[in-house]
């Protein structure tokens, strides 16, 4: 009789412990890209206000700190600015990770330049000669003579990759390019520098005034796409691949997510996330939600 309740004793007690650790469950830890930390942060407080129950917490880093995060198994979910690469995922399904990939929004890079310089539009072209190292001066891009001073972000973000790969062609970056911690610190940079260009997610710059928008063109020959209609973001010039320097923000699960994690993705590609997206401005999905001035 001892014996038994001794078994039904630690029957109960490792029923504690597995209750205990299905409410560890509902924590959804998330880590990446400095670009999505704002939206990220913004979506987790709307989901955690109509679900108590689940703590998401946030972190940034950049894109490829948030890979390796997964890659690591210490975190749940990973953001990233860019596709996750295939030395990537060969490294994740060696460590026992077969990472899945959500698209949950898109965003448009924004080219910046400093209020008070004149330079009216870039092509990717100018753009890639810039960052290249090739051109130097701002007169040789239709700006008042000036050396430019180039700001770029660090080599883990998902931005400085994606400008690496569609704007410089996979050319290396110039050697004094100012290397800057965060999309908020190329701002604060450019602000600050007559001279001084940089880019980032649109969403971090439309609201500057000490800084402006350059349109971009994707030849020479082609004419300039501004990203932003009234302030904001442009919906259709993204969905419709007009606007040249545009991509997908990604989520990625280390294989099958948590019930906690997949329910919480499912919401962000819904209405209710999607108009976070909106909100905090970057794109929303197409079809999830009207396009600005659409009937409704």
């Amino acid at each position: 009789m001892r014996s038994s309740m001794t078994v039904h004793g630690l029957v109960a007690g490792v029923a504690a412990v597995l209750a205990a650790t299905s409410a560890e469950a509902s924590n959804v830890t998330i880590k990446g890209s400095d670009t999505m930390v704002i939206l990220s942060q913004r979506l987790a407080e709307t989901y955690m206000k109509s679900h108590p129950e689940v703590t998401i917490q946030v972190t940034g880093g950049g894109s490829g700190t948030g890979i390796a995060a997964l890659i690591n198994k210490t975190t749940n979910l990973a953001n990233s600015s860019r596709p996750i690469k295939g030395e990537e995922t060969a490294k994740a399904r060696a460590n026992g990770v077969d990472p899945s990939e959500y698209k949950i929004a898109l965003d448009a890079l924004a080219v910046v330049v400093n209020k008070a310089n004149g330079v009216k539009e870039l092509s990717l072209p100018q753009l890639n000669g810039i960052y290249r190292g090739d051109i130097t001066d701002w007169s040789e891009v239709g700006g008042a003579p000036g050396k430019i001073i180039r700001y770029c972000r660090e080599s883990n973000s998902g931005t400085y990759v994606f400008i690496k790969e569609h704007v410089l062609e996979n050319g290396d970056y110039a050697a004094d390019c100012q290397t800057m911690p965060g999309t908020s610190a190329v701002a604060e940079a450019v602000s600050r520098d007559p001279h001084g260009i940089g880019y980032g997610g649109v969403a971090y710059f439309a609201t500057i005034p000490a800084l402006r928008v350059v349109p971009v063109k994707k030849t020479d020959t082609s004419a300039a796409v501004f990203p932003l209609k009234n302030g904001k973001p442009d919906y259709e010039l993204v969905w419709n691949g007009d606007y040249p320097i545009s991509r997908w923000l990604y989520v990625y699960t280390t294989g099958t997510p948590s019930a906690e994690a997949k329910a919480y993705l499912e919401w962000i590609m819904g209405p209710g996330g999607q108009q976070v997206v909106a909100d905090v401005e970057y794109i929303p999905l197409k079809g999830v939600l009207p396009a600005p001035g659409a009937a409704k």
